[in-house]
């Protein structure tokens, strides 16, 4: 499939907002938020210059994902509602400005990584940046509604990023971590694919209720949060964190797990106000802010 689209004839030079809103800044927030997590969780400290050092360099990484995604997807983006105001289908950037930007980005936050912090979290860094673009957007993204499952690694490196960037090495720890973002983002992305499913279809992406229908969409938001919640628990069921941590999971993923079945036993046609789904979705954000901000307040005050 072609990548290309046609931006206007008149279109007005990029200003400094549109290069922001390549970098995607409102996903960026919690990349950035989660990575800054592993690293205060981590069970040594981290001097302050090369801690701001490395979640300088998780933004720029995400940031710089997020400019290639956009570049490679401004023909999908241009036939969805939700993002035909980016500054690729708006015509507002060109799109090797945009190559260019992302690039760049890539490299100097990798670089920066490795000569100020260390190599593995580099390493990590640079995992994470290939697996969205290369993987997750050039590969699966158009061709399987398993395009989120499998992609949902890539944004889940940023609390191993920031564990690694403190100690130099990976723990079990932030490997539990990593795969509670990764089990996570299949319920919440097929939350907002329900209701968002028009904008998806019109865009030619494979997303699950384009491809698989809303029924089997909801069954699998049901299903995939029952490792969610188990993973959720484990890091103090093993011993790995104190009771703060775990009566918040316990108690943020009750509610998680309710609205998830209430998504999951609702059936097709009841209305397009979509209401669970948006609570769901609205709720699976604040859900990783608390359940990562508790893993904080359990290492520094439990």
């Amino acid at each position: 499939m072609t990548t290309t689209t046609t931006l206007p004839a008149s279109a007005l030079p990029a200003d400094w907002r549109d290069f922001l809103a390549l970098t995607k800044p409102r996903v960026m927030t919690l990349v950035v938020f989660t990575g800054l997590c592993g690293m205060l969780a981590a069970p040594v400290g981290i001097d302050p210059v090369l801690g701001f050092t490395a979640i300088l360099c998780i933004a720029l990484g995400a940031g710089a994902a997020g400019a290639l995604n956009q570049w490679y997807e401004a023909d999908l983006d241009a036939r969805m509602k939700r993002t035909e105001r980016r500054p690729l289908p708006a015509g507002r950037m060109d799109r090797q400005a945009a190559l260019h930007f992302g690039v760049g980005l890539a490299f100097f936050s990798v670089i920066l990584m490795g000569l100020a912090v260390n190599l593995i979290a580099a390493a990590i860094l640079t995992a994470s940046i290939l697996f969205y673009v290369l993987i997750y957007t050039v590969w699966l993204k158009r061709r399987t509604p398993q395009n989120i499952v499998i992609g949902g690694a890539a944004g889940a490196f940023p609390p191993l990023i920031g564990w690694a960037a403190a100690t130099g090495d990976v723990a079990t720890l932030p490997v539990l971590l990593f795969t509670l973002v990764f089990l996570w983002t299949p319920p919440h992305f097929w939350a907002l694919a329900l209701f968002m499913k028009s904008d998806y279809a019109a865009a030619g992406v494979p997303m699950m209720p384009v491809v698989a229908g809303e029924r089997t969409t909801r069954l699998q938001i049901g299903l995939y949060t029952i490792p969610m919640a188990a993973v959720a628990i484990a890091p103090w069921a093993l011993g790995l964190t104190g009771a703060i941590y775990g009566g918040v999971a316990i108690a943020t993923t009750l509610v998680f797990a309710a609205l998830a079945l209430q998504v999951s036993l609702r059936t097709t046609g009841m209305g397009d106000a979509m209401r669970p789904e948006k609570r769901l979705f609205a709720w699976s954000i604040l859900y990783l802010f608390i359940i990562f901000g508790a893993l904080v307040v359990d290492r520094w005050v439990g």
